[in-house]
C-alpha cells in the first residue's frame, strides 16, 4: 500500500490478522488474513480484529486505521465452514438460546460498536465480496474506498446499520429485492464514498490517509464524535440493540447442508440473491 511499512505479525503459522503501521507510524493497517476462506469473520478473527483494533487506538502516533482484506475479496462475512468454523461448531450443538443470545452479541453487536466509536478516523478499503457480516464491519467504519468489483450483500443482520447507511426507504427498496449491491450503486447511495479500479484502490486509500494524518488529531477527534452525537439523538444505538433482538428471530432461516461430509449453514436469502444476480447478468 505504501513504503516504509513497519509490520509486525503474531507468532502464529498462518496469522488471521495482520497489524503494520506506515507513514512514519502515523497509519495503522489492519489486513485480514485468510484470503483461502475469503477472509470469513468467525469468533477467532473477531477477536484478533479486535485486538488490532485496540492496539491502533491505543498507539499515540497512529492517527488513522485502515481496514483492509488480503485476497480478492474483502471478507465473505460469517464463517460456515473453514476450521475455525467447524472447531467450535461441535460444542455449541443445540446451545440453549439463553447462551445463543449473549454470545452472539457479544461477536456480532458489541465490537461493531466499540470499533464505530474509536475516536480516530477509520477506512475500509474494500474490494470483491463484501457479505452480510462483511457488511456490517464495513459499517462501522467512518469511511469505505471500494474496487469497480466491489459487491455488497446486506439483510436485517444483527449489527442491522443498513437504513442508517443508506436510508430508510433504500434499505426496504434493496432488502425486499434481495440483491447485490454494486460498487457504484453503493457510492451513488451514500455508502461507499470512492470508487477505483482494483489496481488503483489501495493507492487512493493510502493517499486519503495520509492527508487525514496531516490534520489536528483533537479537531478530527471532535467531528467524528459531533457527527456520532447526531445520529445518538436520532437513535442510532437503540436501533441497533433493538434489530438485534429480530436477527436472532432471522437465524432461524437457515438449513443444514452436508457437503462432502462437512455440516455447515447455508443462508436460503444468501442463495436467492446469487441466483437473482445470475439472472440480471
Amino acid at each position: 500500500m505504501s513504503d516504509d511499512p513497519k509490520t509486525e505479525q503474531p507468532s502464529s503459522s498462518e496469522p488471521r490478522v495482520l497489524y503494520e503501521t506506515r507513514n512514519e507510524g502515523s497509519i495503522a493497517v489492519i489486513t485480514m488474513n485468510r484470503p483461502r476462506y475469503r477472509n470469513p469473520l468467525s469468533s477467532q478473527m473477531m477477536a484478533e480484529l479486535d485486538e488490532a483494533f485496540i492496539r491502533a487506538e491505543d498507539d499515540p502516533d497512529v492517527r488513522v486505521i485502515i481496514l483492509r482484506g488480503e485476497g480478492p475479496t474483502f471478507s465473505g462475512g460469517h464463517d460456515l465452514g473453514s476450521p475455525d468454523a467447524l472447531a467450535t461448531r461441535a460444542e455449541r450443538e443445540n446451545e440453549p438460546m439463553g447462551n445463543r443470545y449473549p454470545r452472539t452479541r457479544g461477536m456480532d453487536v458489541d465490537p461493531h460498536l466499540r470499533w464505530r466509536d474509536i475516536p480516530k478516523p477509520t477506512i475500509a478499503v474494500v474490494q470483491g465480496a463484501c457479505i452480510y457480516a462483511a457488511w456490517m464491519l464495513a459499517s462501522a467504519m467512518d469511511v469505505i474506498f471500494a474496487a469497480e468489483d466491489a459487491q455488497f450483500l446486506p439483510t436485517n443482520f444483527a449489527y442491522f446499520a443498513v437504513p442508517w447507511d443508506i436510508g430508510a426507504r433504500r434499505a426496504k427498496y434493496l432488502m425486499f429485492d434481495n440483491r447485490f449491491l454494486t460498487a457504484r450503486e453503493a457510492m451513488d447511495w451514500g455508502f461507499v464514498q470512492e470508487v477505483h479500479p482494483s489496481e488503483e484502490l489501495e493507492a487512493a486509500a493510502m493517499a486519503y490517509a495520509e492527508r487525514v494524518a496531516q490534520q489536528d488529531p483533537f479537531q478530527i477527534r471532535l467531528m467524528k464524535h459531533s457527527i456520532h452525537q447526531m445520529q445518538e439523538i436520532q437513535g442510532f444505538t437503540p436501533h441497533i440493540l433493538s434489530s438485534f433482538s429480530d436477527r436472532m428471530v432471522r437465524a432461524a432461516n437457515a438449513a443444514a447442508i452436508t457437503t462432502d461430509g462437512a455440516t455447515r449453514r447455508e443462508y436460503i436469502s444468501v442463495e436467492r440473491a446469487r441466483a437473482n444476480r445470475e439472472q440480471q447478468s
